[in-house]
């Protein structure tokens, strides 16, 4: 049985993304929609960089080294999607007897959605990031778009956004009214 010595993992960069690495471990990914930062720091883990790619290898891997490289390798690529490209989640609000309406407060950090199931008091979603770097809209009355440059922020502005609408004390296999995610790009 042969044993694997080294770990590399190659990531191409898109055309007009540059990748700059720090000394603390600090990756900063630049593209035409923006930038972003991110630490990686481990002992055993190294990241190199050359004119259109970046790097992630290990020597002498153990199971837990393998799983961190090949974590650090989807975690650049998303980096390196986010600021070419961008990511767009798109969610639909689903009712059937009681018509929601969503608001989107972006001073106070908050996702309202109003008479869900008939309820006096409106639910609301935290939006912990600030509208430039996550961008929330409600399009149609019942769509709901979530943008940005960061695959992780959007996702967990999106849950936030599904989590807030959830049955309590009902059946969900009756009761399916909610907002929910339809499409991710």
């Amino acid at each position: 049985m042969a044993v694997i010595d080294r770990i590399i993992h190659d990531i191409s960069l898109n055309e007009g993304v540059k990748a700059q690495l720090s000394d603390g471990g600090i990756v900063t990914i630049t593209g035409e929609k923006g930038a972003i930062s991110r630490k990686f720091v481990h002992s055993k883990v190294i990241i190199s960089s050359d004119s259109d790619s970046l790097t992630v290898s290990c020597d002498l891997p153990r199971k837990k080294d393998k799983a961190i490289c090949g974590t650090w390798a989807a975690h650049l690529r998303n980096m390196n999607k986010g600021v070419s490209e961008g990511f767009t989640y798109k969610m639909k609000a689903v009712y059937s007897h009681f018509p929601m309406t969503m608001k989107v407060d972006h001073g106070n950090g908050k996702f309202i959605v109003n008479n869900y199931f008939g309820e006096k008091v409106p639910r609301e979603a935290n939006l912990p990031w600030p509208e430039n770097e996550v961008k929330v809209e409600v399009k149609n009355k019942t769509e709901v778009i979530i943008a940005g440059i960061d695959k992780e922020k959007v996702g967990q502005t999106t849950a936030n956004i599904e989590r807030c609408c959830t049955v309590k004390k009902r059946d969900r296999r009756v009761f399916q009214d909610g907002i929910y995610l339809v499409e991710k790009n």
